[in-house]
């Protein structure tokens, strides 16, 4: 998948879940907006083992630091797209944000950021799984995972089917999502905000 469907994802898998919820926790807006932002970087995310992604385009020096990082990743669609990776991942991503916490004194909840990034990066790893390459769950197996399960049958990332069916799809899906559950959005932003 391209960036660009990454970042849709992460943001239509946050909403999802943040209506499926009985009810979101009260959080400032500093809270919301770093939340935002986690969610974009984790729908990015796990491309950190590929220098061309559009996460280290995002960075100053991100291309300088890719080629630097990448090599030890061990190629593209690898640790940072299995299971041992998400864990890895989620635990830098909440010993960061402590840290973070502690030391500018942010009045954030670090655990509502810490959601937000990691369902931008489940997300990922499953928007990943219908492409030709799959998803190596089980690394450091070379198994790959997709849906469907025969290579010939998943889509190319970039070509007809993302971009005319898959992004469309999911833009129809927030907008729909956000739609049916108006009166809660609009509840939170007007109650649980402060």
């Amino acid at each position: 998948m391209t960036g660009r469907t990454h970042d849709l994802a992460a943001f239509t898998a946050l909403v999802l879940v943040a209506t499926a919820l009985p009810s979101l926790p009260s959080m400032s807006y500093a809270t919301l907006i770093l939340a935002f932002g986690a969610n974009f970087v984790g729908g990015l995310f796990p491309d950190i083992d590929q220098k061309t992604s559009d996460f280290w385009d995002n960075f100053r020096l991100g291309p300088f630091v890719a080629k630097v990082v990448c090599p030890f990743l061990g190629g593209h669609r690898n640790v940072s797209h299995s299971l041992v990776g998400l864990v890895l991942i989620g635990s830098l991503a909440h010993f960061s944000l402590q840290l973070l916490v502690k030391l500018v004194n942010l009045e954030i909840d670090p655990s509502v950021v810490w959601w937000a990034f990691m369902i931008g990066v489940v997300s990922h790893i499953i928007m990943d799984l219908p492409t030709k390459a799959g998803v190596p769950f089980l690394w450091p197996m070379d198994w790959k995972f997709g849906i469907p399960p025969f290579r010939a049958l998943r889509m190319e990332s970039g070509k007809f089917v993302e971009k005319w069916v898959v992004f469309p799809g999911l833009l129809a899906l927030t907008a729909w999502t956000l739609f049916s559950h108006y009166q809660s959005v609009l509840t939170f932003f007007k109650q649980g905000l402060h």
